[in-house]
């Protein structure tokens, strides 16, 4: 048993690797966040917003921003060499910003995320001293927020509205969407 991760050999975290996302890397990136949220893909993993959103869930120029950013970077997980998950870490004074969240969707399920999240949280706190870890969630996305709370979030109440009209963000289904805060503490 691994002390650090918890996990054996035979668990989400044996060969996984990672780094820091370069721009050579930003098209496989905005390929495995749209295949984690949108289209028919993404239903083969549990955190699809198909039902919700059409359309797009980034771009090129919007993962590329995150990746050569001063404050931000794309953190990768790799497996024999294979990009197969990520996540946005943006540094926001003493708090941290965590986004852009994607696990292959095959791969799901399969505790994967929970690696990839406890590894944005140490390297958030220990590479920027971050005290808080702090994301927006769609309030529609029940299921993706317990799953977070299981995890040490907390439900703020603070809630922000969808960007209706900007489909750099998707193509609403339904005229109710937004998102909440949910932050947990580092320290």
């Amino acid at each position: 048993m691994d002390q650090l991760t918890g996990t054996t050999a035979s668990q989400p975290a044996a060969g996984l690797a990672f780094r820091t996302a370069a721009e050579a890397d930003v098209p496989a990136l905005v390929g495995l966040v749209e295949s984690a949220y949108r289209g028919e893909s993404s239903r083969a993993g549990w955190t699809t917003e198909a039902d919700l959103l059409e359309g797009q869930r980034t771009d090129p120029e919007g993962v590329a921003e995150v990746v050569t950013g001063a404050d931000s970077r794309m953190l990768v997980a790799e497996r024999d060499g294979a990009l197969v998950a990520c996540c946005q870490l943006e540094r926001r004074g003493d708090l941290a910003y965590f986004g852009m969240f994607a696990v292959r969707p095959a791969l799901q399920g399969e505790g994967l995320g929970r690696v990839v999240l406890a590894e944005a949280e140490r390297t958030a706190r220990e590479e920027w001293g971050a005290r808080e870890m702090q994301m927006t969630v769609l309030t529609a996305r029940e299921n993706l927020i317990a799953w977070y709370v299981r995890r040490g979030y907390r439900r703020t109440g603070r809630t922000s509205p969808f960007p209706y009209g900007d489909e750099r963000f998707g193509i609403p289904q339904r005229g109710d969407l937004r998102f909440e805060l949910l932050v947990k503490p580092l320290g």
